[in-house]
């Protein structure tokens, strides 16, 4: 299929041709994605279900807080929740919806990364959003191919900003792109007009901007987990007013007092970065994200991916954890930054520790002694994926101060590899490991760049190690995880009244 593409110049309105682009594409009148980039697409959205449902059925704060204040908002011409029948307040369905697909930080991955275009902002983002496709979905009455292609439109806005402006350099919030794609999604599936997406993209650009200082501190709290929620929801909220005629900031993307050309300063008239998104074809955004194969910064996956080669390689490694003097790990930035500051040394959170590089390889380290122990450590790299995969256990109040776990952190030496690692950025995730073993000498992963999970990964595990991560998050709260992937898969199939109960199905949720 010949792919094409829509241009929207710096020279000229972005935010309504944002809007126009994505009246265009859901109506039709664009080329058509092929099936490879739908089946992308449904591959992410049934991850971020199982994500969901594991994060309600540990009763986490954020997600299941979000849902009991959803459900006190009841409306006939809503969208349901996770778990849910009952239909409320679209801006609310989603605030719960996306909270709770986020909150264990296990989904995928963008970086902001184009080889195409030569866009390389490397803005990092999560496929956070499909809730909005899915509420705008129900309440517009669509079946689920057309779902699908909103999902589609939802992430390929939000990361094509994603590759053009880098809104990390500006202590911007990541979530910022996912809530201007989210307000356009949502008022194109609904019948807004052109002008009405422009507006609502200026509301929420010029009333809503998140800092990161929600990411910022010793330890992390709900507003990390809920920071794509939040904006979700003022985006659809943004949206909803837009359509009942408020006017918001015109040309957002050109004001010369909005974050765009405020932190980028341009020359009068144009925005900082030409946006070029996909009309048709295989090139698609989502088809260069990346999959997280448990609760782990998808930063650190190549350096899980390492440490499974060497067990593999080595099982003898995991036989004794005195054995094991010390652990260095060679890394590019930002990874460094993000996942090794001071900090991550000692976390007490989970929202701490999925981020701590140290945490995450001394956890696998300990899980993997006591698989050894118990005679029953796998045999290779694949299956160490599998069967040693980060669940939310690994970061409850007991696992947080596992005495090997903590033993283990203090013999990890991580550090910055300088500009031979950051130059491989973000073509892959550049990662060295070097084990100094008293019985096995010197262990050397060699430069991982491309591990289980990634967009340019080619060894043919993938779609195995999906399902199994959604069987093993799933069944922390349905009976039959089966059953769940069957309803979540061959969406392109569904009527629009399986659309409508498609989060309609019971999870074990703990009574707060």
């Amino acid at each position: 299929m010949t792919n094409q593409y829509a241009t929207l110049r710096r020279d000229t309105n972005q935010a309504r041709g944002i809007g126009q682009y994505a009246l265009d594409f859901l109506a039709g009148k664009l080329r058509q994605p092929s099936p490879a980039v739908l089946n992308k697409v449904e591959q992410f959205h049934f991850d971020t279900v199982a994500c969901a449902v594991a994060a309600l059925a540990i009763g986490a704060n954020a997600p299941s807080l979000l849902r009991a204040e959803a459900l006190e908002y009841p409306d006939e011409r809503g969208a349901t929740c996770f778990g849910s029948r009952t239909k409320v307040a679209p801006e609310k369905a989603v605030v719960a919806n996306c909270s709770a697909v986020r909150e264990l930080d296990s989904n995928g991955t963008n970086f902001g990364y184009n080889p195409r275009t030569g866009y390389m902002r490397g803005e990092f983002g999560h496929p956070d959003f499909f809730p909005v496709a899915v509420a705008a979905a129900q309440i517009a009455g669509w079946d689920g191919r057309r779902t699908l292609l909103a999902m589609l439109l939802v992430e390929e806005i939000r990361c094509r900003l994603g590759e053009v402006f880098a809104l990390k350099d500006h202590k911007l919030d990541h979530v910022l792109h996912g809530a201007i794609a989210s307000a356009a999604v949502y008022g194109a599936v609904l019948g807004a007009t052109a002008e009405q997406i422009e507006s609502a993209i200026g509301l929420t650009v010029a009333h809503y901007v998140p800092f990161r200082a929600i990411r910022h501190g010793e330890q992390l709290s709900d507003s990390k987990g809920a920071s794509a929620a939040l904006s979700s929801e003022v985006a659809v909220l943004s949206m909803r007013r837009a359509m009942r005629g408020f006017v918001g900031p015109a040309d957002i993307f050109r004001n010369p007092q909005a974050a765009f050309c405020l932190f980028e300063p341009q020359t009068k008239g144009i925005s900082p970065f030409d946006l070029e998104l996909a009309a048709g074809g295989d090139d698609f955004a989502v088809m260069g994200e990346h999959f997280k194969l448990g609760l782990y910064e998808h930063q650190s996956a190549s350096a899980i991916g390492g440490l499974f080669d060497l067990l593999a390689k080595q099982p003898q490694l995991a036989a004794d954890a005195a054995a094991i003097r010390s652990v260095r790990i060679t890394i590019y930035e930002p990874a460094f930054s993000i996942i090794g500051d001071a900090h991550k040394r000692d976390p007490r959170t989970r929202q701490s520790a999925d981020h701590s590089m140290v945490y995450i390889v001394a956890t696998l380290l300990r899980k993997a002694i006591e698989a050894a122990a118990g005679g029953h450590l796998p045999a290779d790299a694949t299956a160490l994926w599998r069967e040693l995969i980060l669940v939310p256990a690994d970061y409850g109040d007991v696992a947080l101060v596992h005495p090997l776990t903590r033993a283990l952190m203090k013999r990890i030496d991580f550090r910055h590899g300088g500009p031979e690692y950051d130059s491989k950025y973000p073509d892959g995730i550049p990662t060295s490991l070097e084990i100094d073993h008293a019985a096995l000498g010197t262990l050397l992963s060699g430069l991982v760049m491309y591990p289980e999970g990634h967009a340019r990964n080619t060894s043919g595990n993938f779609d195995r190690l999906l399902r199994d991560k959604f069987f093993r998050l799933a069944r922390l709260g349905v009976r039959d995880p089966a059953a769940l992937l069957a309803r979540v898969t061959n969406l392109a199939a569904k009527s629009p009244a399986e659309i409508a109960d498609l989060y309609n199905f019971e999870i074990a949720i703990p009574k707060r």
